[in-house]
């Protein structure tokens, strides 16, 4: 027997292939989760900002140092030791305090909208964090992010070397506002909406098609009108009648129907299933209500 062969990637008028592909994350009860990692540049931000303000925390110790060893009010011998300790603080002990307190977040990656997580989706512990701030005093500050930014360029989550140590990714928190797709059937279509049968079409197609209508509005327009054509083209075969109206007005046509109808097979199974269950949640004929 031959191993079945993988789904064709969708394709778009003039022959381009369109690749499309998401983050899934398969958890233990075998349930995939889709979660966005967060981009390589804002990653790099939020990692800027941590960096910057470890910075100037050690620019004042600088500078309270050099004071106190000028006031007499410090060793100058104590200095190297008290350095070392500082340095250890800030690049170490510090991003890992916060990291576990806060389950993966920073101030800079609050500020980018990320927070670090296990491969797996779960919310990272102390030994995640502990090792991405250990291989962090070489990634980061050693090579000034330089090693950071190589490796993350070619991991498909934007990666660092700390990451692939610790089994983490950052983790996209801010999600963009889903468009609303509360459209109806055009009113030049309202006639053929009362005949139309639209239930033939295949779903992997219905979804192309609502995924147009919601996202026609942000398209260029000629690629716009070259995606109707041919989405048009496909879906014609499965809806009859068809109707003398332009691709886009076609296709939003179908989209709100199927939508419309569906929505009423919905309500309609639910109170069904309501008066259905009605009667078994009543008390029985002739009980004593006490």
């Amino acid at each position: 027997m031959s191993a079945p062969q993988p789904a064709p990637a969708p394709s778009v008028p003039g022959g381009a292939i369109v690749d499309i592909q998401q983050d899934e994350v398969l958890t233990g009860e075998a349930v995939a989760l889709d979660v966005q990692p967060l981009g390589y540049f804002l990653r790099a931000l939020g990692v800027f900002i941590d960096m910057l303000i470890g910075v100037v925390v050690l620019l004042l110790f600088a500078w309270g140092a050099t004071w106190l060893v000028g006031a007499g009010a410090l060793d100058a011998n104590v200095l190297p030791i008290l350095t070392i300790v500082v340095l250890v603080l800030v690049m170490v002990v510090v991003p890992t305090v916060v990291e576990t307190s806060t389950r993966g977040r920073s101030l800079g990656r609050l500020v980018v909208g990320g927070r670090i997580v296990r491969t797996d989706g779960g919310a990272a512990g102390f030994r995640h964090a502990f090792i991405r701030a250990l291989v962090g005093v070489f990634e980061l500050w050693f090579t000034l992010g330089a090693v950071a930014a190589l490796v993350g360029a070619f991991t498909p989550r934007s990666q660092r070397l700390g990451d692939l140590m610790a089994g983490t990714y950052s983790e996209r928190t801010r999600t963009p506002r889903l468009p609303d797709t509360s459209f109806g059937v055009p009113p030049v279509l309202a006639a053929w909406a009362q005949i139309a049968d639209v239930g033939r079409l295949p779903e992997r197609l219905s979804r192309r098609l609502a995924q147009f209508a919601a996202s026609a509005a942000s398209l260029d327009p000629a690629a716009r009108a070259r995606v109707a054509a041919s989405l048009a083209h496909e879906a014609a075969q499965h809806v009859a009648p068809v109707p003398a109206v332009d691709p886009e007005t076609f296709l939003i046509g179908v989209v709100a129907l199927r939508r419309e109808r569906e929505l009423r097979a919905l309500r309609l199974e639910t109170a069904r299933a309501e008066a259905l269950a009605a009667p078994v949640a009543a008390p029985p004929r002739g009980f004593p209500q006490r």
